[in-house]
């Protein structure tokens, strides 16, 4: 009854602060509350989890009200921040958004089962590419329809590749899927008169849902949080499932969880197949956004910046990776004074974070264990 009473003065304490900003957007107050009871739910679902260690009651309920101190501050610059930027700064916060999806993606296969992927923007590629070509040059009306489409086809491309790659190892992984991601490219440049090729699509429209129309760039901003909340709501809750419990002990010790009777290469393709899906429907979202799609949207660049979202944020971390898109997208256009200078300071920065803070901002509590371990080892 308590919890009620405490979440019934929270939902109405948020629509007290929200309601005059949303005055001429009502439509996006089902949204608003969405974000509000994903973010407030992933914080209550941490608490619940940790009730067990009886022990450490009181250490874990201070983690836990910090927590959702953090998780209320971030639910409110998310939400308050864009409702006085510009567009092009809406422009660049909405980038963050598809670029936080991806890490996150990306993160089930990296950070949580230990599979190098250096070509990740391929299943990015296409799923932008099967939203953008069912919905402007086959007729499909319904994005609705396109969304999950462009993530099972990304699916099935993992699928495809993994069953071939992942029963490689390391670096030989890393070089097949690095191999894979500018295929993709190279294919979308060269079959024009599908693709467009370099001229790439033009005529994607912006979804609708129901009356909510998303051509406006905070429309569409809301939008993608609420697919961002989604996604990494789901992906906190493969990580702590069996699955994902499954994953991390295939990253530690590969052999071990093989003598332990677990399906190694099935639980690779798994994490790789569903990292995929994510990452189509990321690209989905992209598409509908710019409107236009071309090859040149989804090079070998890209693929080293999520990477580094990842990294930079933490492995294994969900929240890690989304800081790490907000740190590499947003941050840089606050540099726009050191153009010349602002991949030197990214390089410096990254090269400070892998030598001082090797396990990244928010790195999960296992890896940073086993770094600890290895340089004790070392000394």
């Amino acid at each position: 009854m308590r919890n009620l009473r405490n979440d019934l003065f929270f939902y109405l304490g948020m629509l007290l602060i929200f309601l005059p900003f949303l005055q001429k957007r009502i439509v996006l107050l089902p949204v608003v509350l969405l974000a509000v009871w994903g973010l407030r739910w992933f914080a209550g679902f941490a608490e619940r989890n940790t009730k067990i260690i009886r022990f450490r009651e009181k250490a874990v309920r201070s983690v836990v009200r910090r927590q959702r101190l953090a998780v209320g501050l971030v639910l409110a610059a998310a939400i308050i921040v864009p409702l006085g930027s510009s567009t092009y700064m809406l422009d660049v916060l909405t980038s963050a958004l598809l670029y936080a999806i991806l890490a996150t993606a990306l993160n089930i296969t990296v950070g949580l089962t230990g599979i190098l992927v250096l070509g990740f923007i391929g299943f990015y590629a296409v799923g932008a590419y099967t939203t953008a070509l069912l919905t402007a040059k086959f007729a499909v009306t319904s994005f609705w329809l396109a969304l999950p489409l462009s993530g099972l086809i990304a699916m099935l491309c993992g699928v495809l590749l993994g069953i071939p790659a992942l029963r490689l190892k390391g670096d030989y992984l890393a070089v097949v899927t690095l191999g894979f991601g500018e295929i993709v490219r190279i294919f979308l440049t060269n079959m024009t008169e599908f693709t467009g090729g370099p001229n790439g699509v033009l005529g994607i429209k912006r979804p609708s849902l129901f009356l909510w129309q998303m051509d406006d760039p905070l429309d569409f901003y809301y939008f993608a949080l609420v697919f961002l909340v989604i996604i990494a709501l789901m992906v906190s809750r493969l990580a702590d499932s069996r699955y994902g419990r499954t994953w991390v002990a295939i990253r530690e010790n590969e052999m071990a969880a093989a003598a332990l009777g677990i399906n190694v290469f099935q639980k690779h393709l798994l994490s790789f197949s569903l990292s995929a899906f994510f990452g189509g429907i990321a690209g989905s979202l992209f598409a509908v956004k710019q409107g236009f799609i071309s090859p040149d949207s989804f090079t070998f660049y890209e693929s080293v910046m999520v990477l580094c979202m990842v990294v930079l944020g933490g492995i294994g971390n969900v929240v890690g990776s989304i800081t790490g898109a907000f740190l590499l997208i947003v941050l840089p256009e606050f540099l726009r004074e050191f153009a010349l200078y602002r991949m030197l300071i990214f390089g410096a920065v990254m090269i400070a974070f892998m030598v001082f803070r090797p396990h990244g901002l928010l790195g999960s509590r296992l890896i940073t264990e086993e770094i600890e371990d290895r340089e004790d080892g070392i000394a």
